[in-house]
């Protein structure tokens, strides 16, 4: 069988290699990461934390995991990977059934009461009480007529024709197609930024619609889905429970991992296919020794699975010249804003929501969940020094915003910055944790307090200091402004600050036109397979990435001329009660027309439509409570 080289062993290059080694290919793969597999995905052992046993590190990570109901392409390859627990039980559905639900989620303010919320379909009376709750007792700092207008634009979401959201919404920022500029600060924080700021670490006013709108009602439709989850979590550290099941299995039915390899260059002969790869030995190289990798990766096709920052430097300019769609990769590799996580190890119980919150006032994008509580038969006391009650994990998604703000003097007694100028991980983690408690520690209430983060003790020469900050932010020499009133002013001179190796791609305007697909046409041996290659869930998620690692196997499975079942792939699912909406601003669009709502007649043939429409969704969700309601017996 033909043999595939995979560069990357993150989630793509893992779901690549997955696909391919069921298919009868062989498959290596070669990663950076000495240790971890699974990229961003990943979990660590907290270096310095094992106190208690050799292997007794707390678990700390890129950042917290999210598994939205609508994920399908790498939610079926989790029911494919193996599991047995610590107790020696089986999962019926592998590593799939490592998901819980999560029911509810938080929006913290400062100052104000938190909105509690369901993440789901109601299911229970609790549920319903939390639903109604929010519409009759928060002041959510709304004016009058606020959150109609915003309704009105998320239906405008949902009913507009697909050509539409791919043609027009893809231009128009997410700041702007919501009209933030005319409505309140309220609006503007609860609404607008919520979104963009903490789900795709993008600003509201460059964030493209189409992207992050689909997003959206994704969710919203996932919520009126009786028999949907909107919100799943992993029931333990990803390594634990997903990555190191998946890479044993894959090793099991052959697939080859060599780590601490860095790719440097694709070497192609002159007709643009890949004939070898320049690899660096990661872990043996210095700045005055260069090791090459070995052994050297060579295989009959080779598949990049690189971060678009990374391909953007190791594929050769001449293939890029040659083929249209990576005219731009360049131009969208500079399409990513940081995104990295925290970990602060608390020695009490946290009484927070159970589930995901967000805090809309945070300068720095501030989301988090405590994480114990879904973890099950993990036994924290374990780990650490054995005082630890709660991992309170924080995403962090605004980097180039001032904390504390910048103007009069702040309460803390922090100097303001911007989270990327900080010059060490201590700066970061003061002032995460004052963001925090300003949203936490509200109404006389003290939820966080200094005396819950867990001490600082040294152990095999690292220092643990109570935190984890997601180590690929690095501190590095790099050149600094050059000062012309110094003696010798062409002089370079450095400073050190902090560098992202890991940041996120984000889906600003009009960036779809510079995404290639997993196929090259000027070449015949080489495809891509990452995030932002072209994907129906146009998302930098896992779920992207598989998709995109699927679309790249098929391509490879089509070329080889294997005989060989293609790889699964799904649309985003919307329900079809819009879809007379959508032929009605589909033929609008076609006469050039913009997004109307639809006439009184229209709406009259709708009601019709509605009552046979709501009479299955009435007997779908009896029959999902009732067979709910069995399962439980």
């Amino acid at each position: 069988m033909p043999k595939v080289v995979i560069l990357g062993g993150g989630v793509a290059g893992m779901s690549a290699a997955h696909e391919l080694i069921e298919r009868g290919f062989e498959v290596d793969v070669y990663e950076k990461k000495p240790v971890y597999l699974g990229g961003k995905a990943r979990s660590v052992a907290v270096p310095g934390s094992n106190l208690q046993s050799p292997d007794g590190y707390l678990p700390g990570e890129h950042g917290f995991r999210f598994f939205p109901g609508f994920y399908q392409h790498i939610t079926d390859t989790m029911k494919r990977i193996p599991f047995t627990d610590s107790k020696g039980r089986k999962n019926r559905n592998g590593v799939f059934d490592n998901l819980v639900d999560v029911t509810r989620v938080g929006i913290l303010r400062n100052g104000k009461k938190p909105i509690i919320t369901i993440v789901s379909f109601p299911k229970s009376l609790a549920d319903i009480e939390a639903a109604i709750s929010v519409l009759h007792t928060h002041d959510t700092g709304l004016l009058p007529g606020e959150a109609k207008f915003f309704g009105t634009k998320v239906l405008q979401l949902m009913t507009s024709c697909q050509r539409r959201r791919d043609l027009e919404y893809e231009k128009i920022g997410w700041w702007e197609f919501m009209d933030a500029d005319n409505h309140s600060q309220g609006y503007q924080h609860l609404l607008v930024e919520g979104l963009t700021r903490t789900l795709v670490a993008a600003n509201a006013k460059f964030a493209s619609t189409k992207t992050g709108g689909d997003i959206f009602i994704q969710l919203l439709f996932n919520i009126a889905n009786p028999g949907m989850h909107t919100d799943r979590v992993l029931n333990g550290p990803t390594n634990d429970v997903w990555l190191k099941p998946w890479e044993d299995y894959l090793t099991k039915k052959g697939v080859r991992f060599f780590k601490g390899a860095l790719v440097e260059k694709l070497i192609c002969n002159n007709k643009n296919n890949v004939t070898g790869v320049q690899i660096q030995n990661w872990e043996k190289s210095t700045d005055n020794n260069y090791v090459p990798y070995d052994p050297p990766a060579a295989g009959d096709y080779y598949l990049l699975a690189t971060p678009v920052e990374v391909a953007a430097v190791v594929i050769p300019d001449e293939v890029k010249q040659n083929n249209g769609s990576l005219e731009h990769i360049t131009e969208l590799a500079k399409d990513v804003a940081w995104m990295n996580g925290i970990q602060f190890y608390l020695n009490k119980t946290l009484d927070v929501v159970q589930g995901h919150c967000i805090y809309v006032d945070s300068q720095w994008a501030i989301t988090s969940i405590s994480q114990l509580p879904f973890w099950g038969d993990y036994d924290i006391r374990t780990k650490g020094d054995g005082h630890v009650k709660a991992i309170l994990s924080v995403d962090v998604s605004d980097w180039d915003e001032y904390f504390p703000p910048l103007g009069a003097a702040d309460p803390s007694g922090l100097t303001p910055m911007k989270a990327k100028d900080c010059k060490t991980y201590d700066e970061i983690e003061a002032r995460v944790w004052e963001q925090l408690k300003r949203s936490l520690n509200v109404n006389g209430a003290e939820i966080l307090t200094d005396d819950m983060k867990q001490g600082t003790y040294t152990d095999n020469s690292q220092t643990f200091k109570g935190y984890y900050l997601d180590h690929s932010l690095n501190e590095e020499n790099t050149p600094a402004a050059k000062d012309p009133s110094a003696s010798d002013p062409g002089k370079s001179s450095f400073k050190i600050e902090l560098v992202d190796h890991e940041p996120l791609l984000v889906n600003t305007v009009n960036s779809w036109a510079n995404r290639p697909d997993a196929f090259l046409p000027g070449t015949s041996n080489l495809f891509l397979a990452s995030d932002y290659v072209r994907t129906n869930t146009d998302l930098a998620t896992m779920e992207g990435a598989n998709e995109a690692a699927r679309r790249a196997v098929n391509c490879i499975i089509d070329v080889s001329g294997q005989d060989a079942p293609a790889c699964k792939i799904w649309n985003l699912h919307e329900p079809v009660f819009f879809a007379p909406f959508k032929w009605y601003d589909a033929w609008r669009y076609r006469q050039g027309m913009p997004y109307k709502k639809p006439p009184k007649w229209f709406d009259n043939l709708m009601v019709v439509w509605g009552i046979i429409y709501g009479a299955g969704f009435f007997l779908y969700t009896a029959w999902t409570f009732v067979t709910g309601w069995f399962s439980k017996k």
